[in-house]
């Protein structure tokens, strides 16, 4: 009769230890697309470790968190043949601190800094632009006013942000998209000048109109015009020699309508997205109201579907920007599979820019596994790097995780106690 109290305390504390070691996975930076994980250190560079909730995923796995450089694969095309993604409401993000000492009340878009969605691949950025306390601010806010509670900061702070990563990636390109809410005579204007970026910007005078394609990225890169900037407001092309957006770029709905299946209407601003009236395209893919945990499941099971009904809409023409809300957020591969997936079928006829032979005929594809293909390249000299430490809010890759996550000690404390009683009942038996 002994062995049986010892027996069942045995077992116990074994299916105590089971949930620790089921927890134990990969070694440093070891773990791949999809693998388990419990903290950031373990997944592969170009993934972080986080859940998708929505999807029924609660388990943590490695999920990309960076795009493929397109360029790394197929080069010398005019940047209009290529995709980028782009930060909707790139600003607007969870836990910033407030800039005015005021509680913030207003929605959120992203969860981590510009400067890391810039390392991390996002080349095109939207940000709403306000007059507010004798400054240009950025505001999500409504009625084209700016309140303490909606204001986030000045715009110069997330502009020079911009100027050092293009100043540190010489061969970069980016775009911005502003609501325009600025009524300060030349305001936008001069807040270029004071940010360091009218050295980059790319010219209107030369900007392609009626269609006409985009120099190459080499080409913009050796006349530093490395950044495009679009206006909502019309005047100000003439007046501050900043571009009017819907005169260089279709758009389709933004917010709900632009993510009903099998939908694609355009923009009011916009001409028709079949018109080829502007040889720049982008897409909008995200809700009018952004919910945080339910954006993984968006990114998963809804994107790509949209982008072939906006790829349709358009007569066969593939977006140039992807804007989206928390786009590091999928079970997966997310947004950055769509957007390679984008880029093969553009740039050489196959399945993922990553099977794209450079110099071989269109539709002549490497062979890869469909983990490689869903794991971002290695980035290039001068890029920003991303090895599972550039983080977010409400990721599990900012702590290690176990089930049952928080009673580690207490188990290992429990764990301990019962062996200790189950040799002294031996000893009494």
């Amino acid at each position: 009769m002994a062995s049986r109290p010892f027996l069942l305390l045995f077992l116990l504390s074994c299916s105590l230890i089971s949930p620790l070691n089921a927890a134990a996975s990969c070694s440093a930076h070891g773990c791949q697309l999809l693998n388990p994980c419990s903290g950031a250190e373990e997944c592969a560079s170009g993934l972080f470790c986080g859940t998708c909730p929505a999807s029924g995923k609660t388990q943590p796995s490695c999920t990309r968190g960076q795009a493929t450089p397109p360029t790394d694969f197929v080069g010398g095309l005019p940047f209009n043949k290529y995709t980028w993604l782009v930060t909707h409401n790139s600003f607007s993000i969870l836990n910033e601190p407030s800039s005015t000492g005021v509680q913030r009340i207003t929605f959120y878009n992203q969860e981590d800094t510009v400067t890391n969605q810039l390392r991390n691949g996002v080349r095109g950025l939207m940000l709403d632009m306000y007059d507010f306390e004798g400054d240009i601010w950025l505001c999500h806010s409504f009625q084209g006013k700016c309140y303490n509670f909606t204001a986030f900061e000045p715009a110069i702070n997330t502009l020079k942000e911009v100027e050092t990563f293009l100043t540190a990636n010489p061969t970069e390109i980016m775009t911005i998209f502003i609501e325009d809410y600025v009524r300060t005579p030349k305001g936008l204007r001069s807040l270029f000048i004071n940010a360091g970026l009218m050295k980059y910007f790319y010219p209107v005078t030369e900007m392609p109109t009626n269609g006409k394609n985009w120099p190459t990225i080499k080409e913009m890169a050796e006349k530093n015009y490395r950044l495009l900037v679009f206006t909502s407001v019309a005047s100000k092309e003439a007046d501050e020699g900043i571009a009017y957006q819907w005169r260089y770029v279709l758009e389709n709905e933004p917010g709900d309508p632009g993510i009903i299946p099998g939908s694609c209407p355009n923009r009011g601003e916009s001409q028709p997205l079949s018109s080829r009236y502007a040889s720049l395209y982008l897409q909008n893919y995200f809700p009018t109201i952004p919910v945080q945990n339910e954006a993984c499941k968006e990114h998963s099971s809804g994107l790509a579907e949209m982008v072939d009904a906006c790829y349709n809409a358009a007569g066969k023409l593939m977006p140039n920007y992807l804007a989206v809300n928390f786009y590091m957020r999928s079970d997966g591969g997310g947004v950055f599979d769509v957007q390679d997936r984008m880029n093969g079928l553009t740039l050489c006829g196959c399945p993922t820019v990553s099977s794209c032979k450079p110099g071989a005929p269109f539709g002549v594809c490497k062979n890869i596994s469909s983990s490689s293909a869903s794991t971002p390249a290695s980035p290039g000299k001068g890029r920003g790097t991303y090895a599972g430490s550039v983080e977010f809010s409400g990721s599990f890759s900012r702590t290690k995780w176990y089930p049952c996550s928080g009673m580690n000690l207490f188990y290992s404390s429990l764990i301990s106690f019962l062996s200790l009683v189950a040799v002294l009942i031996c000893f009494m038996l």
